[in-house]
Order: structure tokens, then sequence, then C-alpha cells
């Protein structure tokens, strides 16, 4: 079973930055064969996709309302997954998740092989 790990949120002022990690293990496969993605759930709302990353890096996938900010990368030696979230705003204010599976992540995916726990980020103004 896919193990995912999230880490590095916390408390920022708007315009600052965050970097959040997903580190995977139990993984059936290699992580090199799975495509990943961060979704977030903010306080009374429903959770909506955020990025998504192929499993080469060699594809990328952004929300509307992350493009230009957030960036997804990927380690696949260190079986890791980024966000760097620049220009941080209170309404990215949430539970942000990694998800990781074989199929393609986007905005329409409801199932994946694997989350993490989440990890919660909190924009003030």
């Amino acid at each position: 079973q896919v193990q995912l790990v999230e880490s590095g949120g916390g408390l920022v002022r708007a315009g600052g930055s965050l970097r959040l990690s997903c580190a995977a293990s139990g993984l059936t496969l290699t992580f090199s064969r799975y495509n990943m993605g961060w979704f977030r759930r903010a306080p009374g709302k429903e959770r909506e996709f955020v990025a998504a990353i192929s499993w080469s890096g060699g594809s990328t996938d952004y929300a509307d309302s992350v493009k230009g900010r957030f960036t997804i990368s990927r380690d696949n030696a260190k079986n890791t997954v980024y966000l760097q979230m620049n220009s941080l705003k209170p309404e990215d204010t949430a539970v942000y998740y990694c998800a990781a599976d074989t199929s393609r992540i986007n905005s329409g995916t409801r199932y994946a092989s694997g989350w993490g726990q989440g990890t919660q980020v909190t924009v003030s103004s």
C-alpha cells in the first residue's frame, strides 16, 4: 500500500512562500511509475485539485487559481514530490494532501492509490 507523508506546512503571511514535501514509501512499483498530485481542502469546502506531475516529471498541470504562483516538481531518486508555493494568499489556506496513482492525476481525480494525511497551510492577511 502506498504511504505518503507530507511536510512543510505552517503559518505564513500573505505574499510569503512555503515548500511542501511528500515522501512516498511502501510502493508496489518504483516511485517513478507513479503520477503525483497535490490537492487541498479549505474549511467548509470540498477537496480541490491543485497541481499534478507525470511519472517522468515531463508534464505538469495546475489549477487556474495557482498558475504562475505554485510549482510542482519531483525527485525520483528520493521518492519525493514537492510543491513550491509563492505569493501566497489568504484563500490558499487549507489542508494540503498529496496523492499517487499510476493513472493520470488531474482535476477530475476522485480516487488514487495513496493519499497522505495532509499538512496545514495557513496564510494570514
